[in-house]
């Protein structure tokens, strides 16, 4: 309970179905068609509720009306339903639908594997514990010797463990022809080694930073924070940043 009484008030009108406490009918099951339901007009308090529901359930409480449709497509909202099963940190881009927020199954997610000389479909399958079938489906490959016209391959994630607080491209593979929520193991998706996973001078942090500060037009802590959920990739974090930006300029004028 609040020390100001704030949550009394918010949880009351949920708890009074009758304005008066001496008819009969008070003690009616509680419901939105029988009860005082005006908590539930706030975006913030809405936004709480929403933000814990499964992607399906989220999708169908926008049906409900234009204020609940608002709060439940807002980016933060879908993005934190579709990680939270998995435990991912951060996910990083913009789909081409809002629709690919709604499915949030193991399949949405791949590893980049970069294809180097002698690998083979066989190979990776054994190397990543998943199975050659389902690597040709994901890349849309009729047989082996698909592998030879690209630059790498999407893998199926067969441990979920992988995902815990790991940062996700949303990528559009042109061979494989859909999109998914990309994890790269080695490197990022400029293909280079990651900023987080080589040795790195202070002095290089110290201009990574000071560029992303410049970029961004930011104070030093909301640079390092940026940069923190990108895994130290500075493209990523001014993506990021530029996408939170956007999002609060649409809240101001709306």
């Amino acid at each position: 309970m609040g020390c100001c009484g704030e949550d009394d008030e918010l949880i009351a009108p949920l708890l009074s179905p009758n304005p008066n406490p001496n008819s009969s009918s008070s003690l009616a099951v509680l419901s939105p068609l029988n009860s005082n339901f005006s908590a539930l007009l706030s975006a913030d308090v809405l936004r709480s509720i929403l933000e814990r529901l499964p992607p399906a359930d989220l999708a169908r409480s926008a049906c409900v009306c234009r204020l609940w449709r608002a709060v439940a497509c807002e980016r933060d909202v879908q993005e934190r339903a579709f990680r939270a099963p998995w435990g991912v940190r951060c996910v990083v881009g913009c789909p081409s639908s809002s629709a690919f927020w709604r499915h949030n199954g193991i399949g949405r997610f791949a590893i980049s594997h970069r294809l180097r000389r002698g690998d083979t479909v066989p190979g990776l399958a054994l190397k990543y514990s998943v199975q050659a079938m389902d690597i040709r489906r994901l890349n849309n490959m009729m047989s082996d010797h698909g592998i030879y016209s690209r630059d790498r391959l999407l893998i199926p994630i067969s441990k979920p463990d992988l995902l815990l607080d790991a940062t996700c491209f949303i990528e559009l593979d042109t061979y494989a022809k859909r999109e998914a929520a990309v994890l790269y193991l080695e490197g990022g998706p400029d293909g280079k080694g990651g900023y987080l996973g080589r040795a790195i001078t202070e002095r290089g942090k110290r201009r990574i930073l000071d560029s992303v500060k410049r970029s961004m037009q930011v104070d030093e802590g909301t640079a390092e924070y940026y940069l923190s959920i990108a895994n130290g990739d500075p493209r990523a974090a001014i993506l990021q940043f530029s996408e939170d930006l956007s999002w609060e300029q649409q809240r101001t004028s709306a």
